[in-house]
């Protein structure tokens, strides 16, 4: 019983520290490409409102 206990506990320890760290990545990269984000964004809502005001 404590063998399996343990056992269960560590596999969630593990499960948990890669899910984070996935996460992290991810957070890491989306943060680092937000600037680029922003300006299409800002390009493709300049060049809407163009097309409609023409």
């Amino acid at each position: 019983m404590k063998k399996s206990l343990m056992f269960i506990i560590v596999l969630f320890v593990t499960l948990m520290a890669s899910g984070c760290s996935e996460t992290w990545q991810g957070a890491k990269k989306d943060t680092s490409d937000n600037a680029e984000w922003s300006k299409d964004k800002v390009n493709e809502g300049a060049e809407y409102i163009e097309k409609k005001t023409d």
